[in-house]
């Protein structure tokens, strides 16, 4: 590639390195936060990458199964630094959650039985069901703007929206109805899915855009009106030799995916048999990351079902907690798998009574390996596609329609999150009064006092903590 050496400089290996392990200890805040996170550090301070290629690649990642955060990152590691840089990008975005989850799993089962331990997860609860709420408004302000601007995406957000939590139809179903509508409406109204729709930046918004980075972290100095900063990676750098379609390559990608999907998995089978408790957490969770989309909160209905309700690794009360724990760590919100391994590790003693903690250890170990391994695989093996994608609406116009539906599902399942915390015995049972209120205010800290997520967890904690063992005490 050729970018222009005079308005971003190119992010060495090193560079990228420490970048990448950056983002996987401070990307907290769920999808939302991590996307924005990564637009904010890649498109504008360090101009790594311009507006466009990233919402580009950032509508891909929403249309595949799995993380989309996760996948965003492995991509662009690899569009910027070829295999090894999505590779190290996709681990070191996930390496420190795991780590951390793995040692609040060990702590959750080893003192969980704690009053004060149980009040912190009652309060974090409620951050966890605004958290998702601030996700919504997020993704839909980016992806939907105003109904007036972009009617046909509001319409399937909505529509999305109805048909999985009144109709439960399958989010697959969702996905094909969505790219299909994209793909009819850009003909009748292209000007829904070009530059005003969440895929492309306004050249006009652009030039104005008080951008004035060099290869740093600050700015240089604001601007009200500036020309446009070129990106090293820009709307017209053509795909780097690695990023263009080859079958060869492609060949190598699926049976480089194959080999590590089935080798860990016949030593699992040899080991403990099909019917053991780990080769099953290999093959759901790989059903988990290929059958499900719409990223972490489309996934985790489809995970309560298989690891609570069918195999009983863990309780419906367990699942929360860890959901609750998975959003105080850094990195994917799908990451929660790795703490229904352990706990189902740990319950089954795949190990052995006598090493519950290694055994647990390495269920989360083998949970998280496959259920982030088809990221990877769908990241290299299509990102060169997509590269040759890029600024066509005939290929656009369907991944922001199906962005819009994800915005739908995200919404549906805020909704779920709210209802099970305000109501945790079910439809029939009594409002949780303390809790609806911790998760407006939550919510209202995010979205209109702009707090983080951190404060907003550690806030809700400590209320946790006061209304639970002195107000309720």
């Amino acid at each position: 590639m050729n970018p222009n050496p005079s308005d971003a400089g190119a992010p060495t290996a090193a560079d990228a390195l420490r970048f990448w392990f950056k983002l996987g200890c401070i990307s907290f805040g769920g999808p939302a936060g991590q996307i924005a996170l990564m637009h904010r550090e890649l498109v504008e301070q360090r101009r790594w990458i311009s507006e466009r290629r990233f919402l580009h690649a950032l509508n891909y990642c929403m249309l595949l199964p799995g993380p989309e955060a996760q996948q965003l990152a492995t991509y662009l590691g690899w569009l910027m630094h070829r295999t090894w840089g999505g590779v190290a990008a996709g681990v070191l975005f996930v390496l420190p959650s795991l780590l951390l989850l793995i040692g609040l799993s060990w702590a959750y089962l080893a003192f969980g039985h704690l009053s004060w331990m149980a009040a912190v997860l009652w309060g974090i609860k409620p951050a966890v069901a605004a958290l998702v709420l601030h996700a919504v408004q997020r993704m839909g302000s980016r992806t939907l703007h105003t109904p007036r601007r972009a009617p046909l995406l509001w319409a399937i957000a909505v529509l999305s929206f109805l048909a999985v939590a009144l109709l439960q139809v399958p989010f697959p179903v969702v996905v094909i109805a969505a790219a299909l509508t994209g793909a009819l409406g850009q003909r009748r109204w292209p000007g829904q899915f070009g530059a005003a729709s969440a895929h492309a930046a306004s050249p006009v918004t652009a030039a104005r855009a008080p951008i004035a980075y060099a290869n740093t972290c600050a700015p240089v100095g604001p601007v009200s009106v500036a020309p446009r900063v070129a990106a090293w990676i820009d709307d017209d750098t053509p795909p780097p030799a690695h990023a263009r379609f080859t079958p060869v390559r492609l060949a190598r990608v699926v049976a480089a995916g194959a080999a590590l999907w089935l080798l860990p998995m016949a030593v699992l089978v040899a080991a403990w048999g099909w019917d053991g408790t780990l080769a099953q957490m290999a093959w759901f969770f790989t059903k988990a990351a290929l059958l499900t989309f719409g990223g972490a909160y489309a996934v985790l209905p489809y995970v309560y079902q298989g690891a609570v309700e069918h195999f009983g690794w863990l309780s419906a009360a367990q699942m929360m907690d860890g959901l609750a724990l998975g959003e105080t760590t850094p990195g994917p919100l799908i990451i929660v798998v790795a703490f229904v391994g352990f706990v189902g590790g740990w319950g089954q003693a795949v190990l052995g009574p006598q090493a519950l903690f290694w055994g647990a250890a390495l269920a989360a170990t083998v949970v998280t390996w496959f259920t982030f391994l088809p990221s990877f695989i769908f990241i290299l093996a299509g990102g060169p596609f997509i590269e040759s994608t890029h600024g066509k609406l005939q290929f656009t116009a369907p991944l922001s329609a199906i962005t819009a539906a994800v915005v739908g599902v995200m919404a549906s399942l805020a909704v779920f999150f709210v209802d099970h915390v305000a109501r945790p015995g079910g439809a029939s049972g009594p409002l949780d009064v303390a809790a609806l209120g911790l998760v407006l205010a939550a919510a209202w800290a995010l979205l209109h006092k702009k707090w983080g997520v951190v404060p907003v967890i550690g806030g809700c904690a400590l209320a946790g903590l006061v209304v639970r063992l002195v107000v309720q005490a």
